[in-house]
């Protein structure tokens, strides 16, 4: 500090003077040294702020009351130098908050500088010079070297373009061998079964009902109804064995003695897994005895999905109404597209010449099928192939790996303990001034647990279709709300309310980061609104006359049901949608618009991040644009994903934790340079996994065995962090006690820290438990999956979505007292009502679930032979304890929000201490 000081003396021709040091805040007033050459320098140091802050005048050649006032912050490139004669003064929420007042000075007056509180790292370990463009020697002299903060930009910005373009080529792989669609499937004598058009007429039919929330297809969708990929595969193998065994006087396949079974499964398996598919003229050819197979397969099929007497039992257990699909034309067609999704899990791929395993009539065990042999089918030897279990071991090792080098990290960087930060006296919110926009973001706020609760109770009903299937109490409840209807109403509810809060904040926080207020942007927050509830109300009432068969095929993909979980709203929707994340978008990148091209500050890195996510989401929805009606399905899955794990579970992961270190960082409990390095930081890790991590979702969809050993290796990065989740909880633990103010705050932090818990049990150890290629094998659709996406996607992002919410009301109802009984009740039984729903009918359910497959194969598991059985109804029922727990939660939630604003009560002395912003 000294070496710059007499480096900026010498150079203007200053003499020095003694100097008061302020810390922390409040007025500076210097002695004054006038030189020969009339120069004088006043400058205050601020301590354990960290800033130092020189006012300079030059009483010869500057106009009176002027000044150049030149910042040095230690951590990062200085960012300005600027006259400070006027009376307006600067406004920088993360930067010192600076204005002029007249001092009485020795022959005449001058501008004297007044800071508050920073949120500066406290120690000195490198200084830079803005100086102005007259004083290049300053400039050259003080030029830091490439900062820290400046590399894991370049290192983001590295990482993205190479997962971004090896995500990309993935998918190109996977485009090229998916499954053909063909335009003939053909009988050895010539007769016609199904043509292309068949086969695309009974996808529509098939996305009309629901799609993926009606049973599933390849492992994704529901999970009460069978994945009937799995069950139309088992139901042809066993309709050719019956053949085969009656045709050598048996009454069935089951009565054979083993020596014979064993015999007719290899002949099975020589005609299933024989590719025949000819790419010259586009069609499969078939046998005598697999077409009259199919065509049993089939008329079973059309029973089904009609209204049968014969299958209304099995209705009933796969929870569907009489009449899903009431046209028969259109139960033929869909039981065309039923049978290409087993013939591609059951058919092998060509081998990289091209040659068709046809040609050799024999079966390699070295070969696969189009979706790596998924699903496990022991009639026709479907079993995981030896990369699955090659990739799995590495996907462990990379996960061990991963943890070894993340804790040396921690190890190594642990020790470098900044000095402690000087917490403010006060909340800075509380002196927070609310704009016209922040205040509209209420209504978003109400909206949240609007949504919330419908969730809740369409969950209710969803579950309880498991036990009676197409009634609620006596009440036929299918015939007005289907199955397919509840679910997908369900899932969306999930990501919708948790989106919409996090819009909500913000829109909220983007205004109180830059003190900005753009022209009209009350009137844009405000239509958002509408336009997000228009797209939901349009949207749910579209899916429902589609699954109802009122909309027709031809208006089902634009304004119905596309069948596709997680992005089930029809094309019209979605666009407006897209439309209304640009617009928000918009929003909060005109209100960061000056933090952004303002002069920089410790923590513009972090609102550069929070507004790049920003950007991601609105843009990366477009995924949900890449596909057209007749898209194949491995394009679609691929596609979804993006939209799904890298739109959600991706950049809104950003996002948040962006936002969430602005929070700690503009509340003084955390040094601006070290939030800013983590966040980078952190980041960098997740993105490390999280981007390539992607295709972990698509081992089974018609991909290649490179792509799933990608999937395999970056879906293990993506826990490494989680190993360490305990030092963040820990973190936010001691923030909730740094200060005795930060008691306004105590629920906030305590659902983040409950954020760090759900990251570790959710996403961790149950999302590691289904992630690595042999355990997704077996698992996918089973009941673990849920038990990873419940535990996740509330527990983790629902709970930030709560905390987030919990913060915007401390700043929109900040005088008004907190029921803290409502809200402790809330945060209990929310956690608890979790727990239980995962521990007393996910886990066991899954559990019992995976070993049937193992042991059965795949078919059985999903199959109402097993999912009907006493003890699986006791575990259903087991899970209302939970789920009335978790139900309480939520409505003391909404009563606390609806008492705080309906009914407020103001803060024990906040008449005489008027601290905080004014209730709207």
């Amino acid at each position: 500090m000294k070496e710059f000081l007499e480096v900026f003396r010498n150079h203007h021709g200053l003499e020095h003077s003694d100097a008061e040091h302020q810390s922390g805040g409040g007025n500076a007033r210097n002695d004054q040294t006038r030189a020969a050459s009339g120069h004088r320098l006043n400058w205050v140091c601020g301590g354990k702020a960290g800033l130092l802050l020189v006012l300079a005048t030059h009483a010869a050649l500057c106009e009176p009351h002027s000044a150049t006032l030149y910042v040095i912050d230690p951590f990062r490139k200085p960012h300005f130098s600027r006259s400070v004669a006027s009376r307006r003064p600067y406004h920088g929420l993360n930067d010192a908050r600076c204005e002029t007042s007249e001092t009485a000075l020795e022959g005449g007056s001058a501008p004297a500088l007044h800071f508050g509180a920073l949120a500066f790292p406290s120690q000195c370990r490198s200084l830079g010079l803005a100086a102005p463009r007259d004083k290049p020697f300053l400039r050259q002299q003080w030029r830091p070297h490439m900062t820290q903060t400046r590399r894991l930009w370049l290192g983001l910005s590295a990482l993205l373009v190479v997962s971004f373009s090896v995500l990309l080529w993935a998918g190109s792989e996977i485009f090229r061998v998916a499954p053909p669609m063909p335009e003939r499937v053909v009988t050895d004598q010539g007769a016609v079964l199904y043509t292309r058009a068949d086969i695309e007429r009974g996808r529509q039919v098939w996305q009309s009902i629901g799609g993926m929330q009606l049973g599933s297809i390849w492992g994704h969708g529901g999970y009460v109804a069978p994945d009937w990929s799995a069950d139309w595969l088992h139901r042809e193998a066993m309709a050719m064995l019956d053949q085969w065994a009656q045709a050598e006087g048996a009454a069935g396949y089951t009565q054979l003695d083993p020596e014979a079974q064993a015999r007719l499964r290899g002949r099975l398996q020589l005609q299933t897994r024989r590719n025949t598919y000819d790419p010259a003229s586009g069609t499969i050819t078939v046998s005598a005895a697999r077409a009259q197979a199919i065509a049993t397969v089939a008329a079973h099929y059309v029973s089904l999905f009609g209204n049968d007497p014969a299958t209304a039992s099995l209705r009933e257990a796969y929870a569907m109404r009489n009449d899903t699909v009431a046209s028969p034309e259109h139960r033929e067609k869909l039981a065309a597209f039923l049978w290409w999704t087993a013939w591609a899990a059951a058919t092998e791929r060509p081998d990289a010449s091209g040659q068709a395993q046809a040609s050799t009539g024999e079966v390699s065990d070295s070969r696969v099928t189009y979706t790596n042999n998924w699903p496990s089918e022991p009639l026709i030897g479907n079993s995981p192939p030896p990369s699955l279990w090659v990739w799995s071991a590495f996907s462990v090792t990379f996960l061990l790996a991963g943890i070894a080098v993340l804790g040396w990290h921690h190890a190594v960087t642990h020790d470098r303990e900044e000095a402690q930060q000087a917490l403010p006296d006060s909340d800075p919110f509380a002196s927070l001034q609310l704009t016209p926009s922040m205040r509209a973001t209420a209504k978003y706020f109400w909206i949240v647990l609007a949504l919330f609760l419908v969730q809740i109770l369409l969950g209710a009903i969803t579950a309880h279709y498991q036990v009676e299937g197409q009634q609620a109490y006596g009440f036929a409840i299918s015939q007005y709300l289907p199955y397919s209807i509840t679910r997908t109403w369900h899932t969306q509810l999930a990501v919708l309310w948790i989106a919409v809060a996090w819009l909500g904040t913000g829109l909220y926080i983007a205004p109180a980061l830059s003190g900005y207020e753009p022209p009209l942007q009350r009137l844009g927050v405000n239509v958002l609104f509408v336009c997000l509830l228009i797209i939901v109300v349009g949207s749910f009432a579209g899916q429902w006359f589609a699954v109802m068969q009122k909309l027709g095929l031809e208006y089902n993909f634009w304004f119905g049901h596309q069948g596709w979980e997680y992005a089930d709203m029809g094309r019209f929707w979605q666009w407006f949608l897209f439309i209304g994340l640009l617009i928000w978008l918009c929003l909060v990148g005109r209100a960061l618009w000056p933090v952004l091209r303002g002069p920089a500050t410790d923590t513009k890195s972090i609102v550069g991040l929070m507004f790049l996510s920003t950007v991601a989401i609105g843009l990366f929805f477009g995924s949900a644009l890449m596909w057209n009606e007749h898209t194949h399905i491995s394009e679609v899955e691929y596609w979804r994903w993006w939209l799904v794990h890298l739109w959600v579970e991706g950049f809104f992961e950003v996002f948040a934790t962006a936002v969430m270190a602005l929070i700690f960082t503009r509340l003084g409990l955390v040094h601006a340079r070290l939030a800013t390095i983590a966040v980078l930081f952190a980041t960098i890790i997740f993105m490390s996994g999280g981007v390539l991590g992607t295709l972990h979702h698509l081992y089974f969809v018609g991909t290649p065995t490179a792509v799933v050993a990608l999937g395999a290796s970056f879906s293990a990065l993506e826990v490494v962090p989680l190993a360490y989740i305990g030092f963040e909880a820990y973190q936010t633990w001691k923030y909730g006690r740094a200060a005795p103010w930060m008691a306004r705050y105590r629920w906030p932090i305590l659902f983040f820290i409950a954020v760090s818990f759900w990251n570790l049990v959710g996403a961790g150890l149950f999302g590691f438990l289904i992630n690595p290629p042999l355990s997704l094998y077996y698992m996918q659709g089973l009941n673990l999956t849920p038990l990873h996406g419940h535990t996740a996607l509330f527990g983790v992002y629902g709970m930030l979505g709560i905390a987030l919410v919990l913060f915007c009301m401390r700043g929109l109802r900040g005088q008004m007292r907190w029921d803290t009984g409502a809200l402790k009740v809330a945060f209990w039984a929310l956690n608890i009502g979790l727990v239980l729903m995962a521990l007393l009918t996910l886990l066991p359910l899954g559990t019992m679930q995976l070993l049937a497959a193992i042991e059965h194969g795949y078919a059985y598991a999903r199959s109402a032979d097993f999912m009907q059985r006493p003890i699986v109804d006791l575990l259903v029922w087991m899970r209302v304890p939970g789920d009335v727990i978790f139900s309480i939660g939520a409505l003391a939630l909404t009563w606390f929000i609806f008492r705080l604003w309906v009914i407020p009560r103001p803060e024990a002395g906040d008449e005489q201490n008027n601290e905080g912003p004014t209730p709207p």
